[in-house]
């Protein structure tokens, strides 16, 4: 069992370069087997995740190069099936973006339940209602889905999503750029990675616009081409390594982000007294010397709060003297990093989705657990402000999300290494 043991370093000092947004990356790795010429995507971040989906588009019959200086090449011109494998699915949820376009270009698409982070339900309902609006017939089981389209292929339709979900407006997006008509997403997600899987679509021959608004608009196609495409920059990433600045009170330059795309982030740490200063290239973060200030943070959909920086930004507010409030809107389940924070001597109480934060209490190490991705970020964050050594557990999840984590954290003078036991 690998873990993470992480001591107080101090100030955390230096520059640090943002890889491509895992959260970006996976649909459009789904979104190429639409094409059945090869896709070139650069910028791809060296993650777990991206592995999986790499296996899922192998095991679907497509060729898919080695990962190398940040590129894959994907060919899905050979896809010779639509069911996509199960011992491979339920290693990660995103596992089940590959059902719309496949669904879109074959006919059918059987996908298993997949899995993930344990952060709340993150049901597939909302993707199931778009596929069946466009006419698609859902067969379900215990343990799979499958969809299968009209004897005359998908047809364009109007969806309304009860709630703002990115998944289910990615997926019901690659369906609808190969069906007939018109296809118009109501109430759809607004995020950054949203944007980007539209650029991409559009590049190989898609027509979707509104991407990036709450109305987005699909004008289906007969078939679409290869093109070459740039992940865009880690938002959660990039919000990770400005709070390690923060919480260890240091100076560090974040580099190769889109500063319009952590507006939320930027604004709550110049609450907090952190002076944020934006460059062409990149934004520095310096707490180095500052009177901290508490705040209260709220969760939304984007352009709100991401509740992917709620843990690591709670783990900061525990540091800073006074009481701040997180309001969870998002993910049910998104506070189990609490009772591993308070057992480093944090002071926050739950309250069904609302934790209050009774912040400036010394924190001391312990073995503690990365419930989740972000959880595991912010259980290093915590470490990097403790007293003593924090021993942190089942970091696979960490691993998952942040590419070279420790090599980036060790460059700022971090002291943090990875056993195995």
């Amino acid at each position: 069992m690998a873990k993470y043991l992480v001591r107080n370093s101090g100030p955390l000092y230096g520059e640090v370069s943002v890889s491509g947004a895992k959260n970006a990356v996976l649909p459009l790795m789904a979104a190429a087997l639409l094409s059945k010429e090869p896709c070139r995507i650069t910028n791809v971040p060296a993650l777990e995740d991206v592995k999986v989906m790499r296996d899922i588009l192998i095991s679907l019959g497509t060729e898919v190069s080695e990962l190398s200086n940040s590129e894959l090449t994907i060919d899905a011109s050979s896809l010779r099936t639509n069911v996509a494998d199960y011992d491979l699915v339920r290693k990660m949820r995103a596992s089940f973006l590959v059902m719309g376009p496949l669904l879109a270009r074959t006919g059918s698409a059987k996908v298993h339940l997949p899995g993930g982070c344990t952060i709340g339900k993150r049901p597939i309902d909302l993707h199931l209602k778009g596929f069946r609006a466009l006419g698609a017939e859902i067969v379900e089981k215990d343990f799979s889905v499958e969809a299968v389209a009209p004897r005359g292929g998908l047809v364009g339709a109007s969806v309304y999503l009860d709630f703002p979900s990115v998944g289910a407006t990615e997926n019901i997006m690659m369906a609808a750029v190969l069906a007939k008509g018109t296809t118009y997403i109501e109430n759809a997600a607004e995020e950054p990675e949203i944007v980007d899987l539209a650029n991409f679509l559009n590049k190989i021959g898609a027509r979707v616009k509104g991407a990036g608004t709450d109305t987005v608009k699909i004008d289906g196609v007969s078939s679409v081409h290869g093109a070459e495409h740039a992940v865009i920059p880690d938002r959660i990433e990039t919000g990770t390594f400005m709070l390690a600045a923060a919480i260890t009170r240091g100076q560090v330059y974040v580099k190769d982000v889109v500063s319009d795309h952590i507006r939320p982030i930027i604004a709550k740490l110049r609450e907090c007294g952190v002076m944020v200063t934006e460059g062409d290239e990149g934004l520095v973060v310096d707490a180095e010397d500052r009177e901290l200030f508490p705040t209260d943070i709220k969760t939304m959909p984007y352009p709100g709060f991401p509740t992917d920086i709620q843990s690591p930004f709670m783990t900061f507010l525990a540091t800073v003297p006074g009481n701040s409030t997180v309001i969870e809107t998002v993910f049910e389940n998104r506070f189990m990093h609490v009772a591993e924070l308070n057992r480093m001597g944090a002071d926050i109480r739950i309250s069904g989705n609302r934790a209050e934060v009774r912040g400036g209490k010394p924190l001391h190490g312990a073995e503690v657990i990365a419930t989740d991705l972000r959880a595991g970020a912010a259980m290093v964050l915590a470490g990097l402000y403790a007293s003593d050594v924090t021993e942190i557990s089942e970091i696979y999840h960490v691993e998952r999300g942040y590419e070279n984590f420790i090599g980036k954290f060790r460059s700022l003078g971090a002291d943090i290494k990875k056993v195995n036991e």
